[in-house]
């Protein structure tokens, strides 16, 4: 049993960030809403749950509590399943039961749950109870606008702040040939029902998106592979002899080498052995003209790089090739596919048996 749980991933950079963000947030949304809405003597300028929201939106920015609709929309029905409660209840200990109880399966069902929502019910039971004229309308204002405005203020802070907001759902995953075949990196290891089993398994909901968790599984995947072959570097595995092309090269020289040599691509290479692009045979069929007018961008990595930072480019973005450069840009050698999964299954060389 843990009792000093700490949040996966955070530092002590990300709480002084998180301290700082809630300083600009909770202060600036009382003061732009005193200035927006007239003065009530029985409603305060800021509602205490902006507290709680605010943890979640400085601290935690990637839970699903914590994204645009569950602040807003949670917030909002919250107050509004309160204030209904304090209405038809006229008991305050069950009023305040059954708004906290209904914020929750309001929240649910509208998937907006953001646990300071239950605050914001029980608030508006009690403030009704001490204020009977409070009206629906304590949902817009200072709720609704509180809201808004520290969500606005949060979208602002973490463009700077280093943390993505709202947060980005990975990508799906798709074939890099426009198939219906999964990609290579998810044919093999767990799959996306594996995530769904599991977490069927264990009976528990987690304060992250299914999407997330099988992007983190995968990250950790790579990790684990990179520790077992963590000493190989591009320098070891690259072929160092790279056919290449100047910029001012005709493109039916291009085509007659990618031919004769049997390659996919040829990179694009200056006097001072700058890698400025590649070329395939897509680009080189274009017709007439030089490989510069049609040369694509590289991808490129250093000497020291580990081999396993080339799998996601190499399998996933439809590189078949890693230019090998120096801090400079100068072409020093080549990585392929054929490269990183001989690198990888350490296959040994049987030309002589």
């Amino acid at each position: 049993m843990r009792f000093t749980p700490r949040a996966a991933g955070a530092t002590p950079r990300d709480s002084l960030t998180a301290g700082a963000g809630a300083v600009l947030g909770i202060s600036l949304t009382g003061v732009i809403t005193s200035l927006l809405v007239p003065h009530a003597p029985y409603l305060p300028y800021i509602v205490a749950p902006m507290g709680a929201s605010s943890v979640l939106l400085f601290a935690v920015p990637s839970s699903p509590l914590a994204q645009p609709w569950s602040v807003v929309g949670g917030n909002i029905l919250s107050a509004l399943v309160g204030v209904a409660a304090s209405h038809h209840i006229d008991n305050l200990l069950l009023a305040t039961g059954v708004g906290a109880a209904l914020a929750i399966v309001a929240m649910s069902l509208t998937r907006c749950l953001h646990p300071p929502g239950g605050a914001v019910a029980l608030s508006a039971v009690l403030l009704n109870h001490s204020t009977p004229d409070l009206g629906y309308m304590y949902a817009l204002s200072p709720v609704g606008l509180n809201s808004v405005v520290l969500l606005a203020i949060a979208l602002v802070y973490h463009r700077f702040s280093g943390h993505a907001y709202p947060s980005r759902h990975p990508l799906a995953l798709k074939s890099p040939i426009g198939t219906s075949d999964p990609p290579p990196q998810t044919r093999v290891g767990f799959r996306e029902e594996d995530v769904d089993a599991a977490l069927a398994d264990l009976h528990e909901t987690y304060d992250i998106s299914r999407d997330d968790l099988a992007h983190l599984l995968r990250r950790v995947e790579l990790r684990a592979l990179a520790r077992a072959h963590g000493a190989l570097v591009c320098a070891d595995i690259m072929s160092r002899d790279v056919i290449w092309v100047e910029p001012s090269a005709r493109l039916d020289e291009v085509r007659h080498l990618l031919v004769s040599r049997g390659l996919r691509y040829v990179p694009v290479v200056d006097q001072a052995r700058h890698c400025l692009g590649i070329v395939g045979m897509p680009q080189a069929m274009a017709g007439k003209g030089t490989a510069r007018n049609v040369m694509m961008k590289v991808t490129t990595a250093q000497p020291q790089t580990p081999v396993i930072d080339l799998v996601e480019p190499l399998t996933a973005s439809g590189v078949h090739e890693v230019m090998i450069v120096d801090d400079d840009l100068r072409l020093r050698g080549i990585v392929t596919q054929t490269d990183l999964i001989v690198a990888l299954t350490r296959v040994p060389d049987l030309g002589g048996a």
